[in-house]
């Protein structure tokens, strides 16, 4: 079956506006152009418009997007199988959340009783989620599954008062960071101190610390889009600099050991 812009607008419950920015960008181009000059989508197009609207679900980019249906080796039924995960997964964390906002109701009505570390297991779960959206497939390509697996169990374990220690603590670590940036010394006592807050911080996520993996982690803050501009996003540079900061830290450190 064929399709008009408006037509299949309609059936995907987008707007035309959009399908014609996607046909500008190259990521949604129609089958043919008739010759009343309108635009017309066949079953392939429609298929392809479904995988970018999985895509765009779980939060991705149209330029990442684009680079992964066009790339010569994109499998659909592949993609297709990542996306069932994905959305099992979203799924799994949104009846995590009900189900505490459900104990959380029936605790306020004096039909039962929920423990501090209940009341905070949907969140953490949304943590985790998060982090490996952004980040989990590089940690995972250079750490492993099982370093990383083992530090979500941390994040689950941890208690009200840990969990706000760790967020106060990845706060004050970013406040000390912009001001020793300043000086433009990472060797400097404030950056020294930012980056003993970093161990500090790693240390609530990781099993055992090691010199070796903190500086290699810094490294990654610049070799990696994805965390340099998380560092970057208020001061350009900020990655590099706490990447020399712990770089100068963890040669203190091992040269004590």
């Amino acid at each position: 079956m064929e399709y008009t812009v408006q037509k299949l607008g309609l059936l995907a419950g987008v707007s035309t506006r959009t399908l014609r920015y996607y046909d500008e960008i190259d990521i949604l181009k129609p089958a043919r152009i008739n010759s009343s000059g309108y635009r017309i989508y066949g079953q392939q197009e429609v298929d392809r418009l479904q995988q970018i609207l999985f895509y765009r679900e779980l939060g991705v980019s149209l330029e990442e997007i684009k680079e992964i249906i066009t790339s010569p080796n994109y499998d659909a039924d592949h993609a297709l199988r990542e996306h069932r995960a994905k959305l099992l997964e979203k799924r799994a964390q949104l009846d995590a959340l009900i189900a505490n906002v459900e104990m959380t109701l029936a605790e306020r009505e004096g039909k039962s009783k929920m423990s501090d570390k209940q009341k905070f297991e949907g969140f953490k779960q949304t943590l985790i989620d998060e982090n490996e959206k952004k980040y989990g497939e590089e940690i995972r390509a250079k750490y492993g599954s099982d370093q990383i697996d083992k530090a979500n169990a941390k994040i689950k374990g941890m208690t009200e008062e840990q969990y706000a220690e760790v967020e106060q603590l990845g706060d004050d670590l970013l406040k000390t960071l912009a001001q020793a940036f300043v000086s433009g010394d990472p060797g400097s006592e404030l950056a020294q101190k930012a980056a003993d807050m970093h161990r500090q911080w790693l240390s609530f996520y990781w099993d055992h610390y090691s010199s070796e993996a903190h500086a290699g982690i810094a490294q990654m803050y610049v070799d990696d889009p994805k965390f340099t501009a998380y560092y970057d996003k208020e001061q350009p540079g900020l990655a590099e600099f706490l990447r020399d900061a712990v770089v100068i830290y963890t040669g203190k450190q091992s040269s004590h050991q």
